[in-house]
């Protein structure tokens, strides 16, 4: 990170429970190949020189506090509360970044993500830099269908198709402005937020390896992926 650089903050937003995963332990929680989920994905932001906002539900919090402590987990990182759905969370993370000021950099970002690169990092905040937002995507591997309210459906051209990742990340000011609103059904992430106040999102290399832990299978995939060196 260069010196002209705006300052870099990250909101790590950590609100899942466990059940779809089929867990009584929070996903997030859990040990991936030695450490658990969550602190891999911190340790990610830390490296790439960001101020660190983790959101966890409140009852999460306590539990989380002995994990740092058990673990020696001495990263530098604030907790926000979790609200009753991801739009809440994200705008709790917003207020708890103390002394944000136009220009100040922002990356949102998946607590179950931990294996996105520090170049993935980088690379999103050089182009939110530059352009004010940097959205990461991915080519669709599968072919997609579109169904239909009656029922029917259509295949849709994959290559014109892009698959979404975090760390979405974005001048404070674009995020900030976009979420002073109340919430909507069509708010599906950071991007559809500021894109409904009007504003461009631009699209940047994400990464095959950064997967979102959501079932046990994404746990097995990710302990693969850290064995054999294809995430680091």
């Amino acid at each position: 990170m260069s010196e002209n650089n705006s300052k870099r903050y990250a909101i790590i937003v950590a609100g899942g429970s466990g059940k779809r995963f089929g867990s009584e332990m929070p996903k997030q929680f859990l040990p991936l190949d030695g450490k658990p989920v969550l602190m891999r994905t911190i340790e990610k932001f830390d490296q790439a020189g960001a101020t660190i906002v983790v959101v966890l539900p409140v009852e999460h919090q306590e539990m989380w506090m002995a994990m740092c402590k058990d673990d020696n987990f001495a990263v530098s990182h604030t907790i926000a509360d979790g609200g009753k759905t991801r739009f809440e969370s994200v705008k709790n993370g917003i207020a708890a970044i103390e002394n944000l000021a136009d220009g100040n950099l922002v990356a949102v970002h998946d607590g179950v993500r931990p294996l996105a690169s520090v170049e993935l990092i980088n690379r999103c905040y050089d182009t939110a830099q530059e352009t004010g937002s940097a959205i990461p995507v991915v080519n669709p591997s599968d072919s997609i269908r579109q169904v239909m309210d009656d029922g029917t459906s259509q295949q849709l051209l994959r290559s014109s198709l892009r698959a979404v990742q975090t760390p979405q990340t974005f001048k404070v000011e674009l995020l900030r402005g976009a979420y002073d609103v109340e919430e909507s059904p069509l708010f599906t992430d950071d991007a559809s937020v500021v894109e409904s106040a009007g504003h461009q999102v631009s699209l940047v290399e994400g990464e095959i390896a950064n997967i979102k832990i959501t079932t046990p299978i994404d746990m097995v995939i990710a302990t693969e992926l850290l064995k054999n060196g294809t995430a680091c």
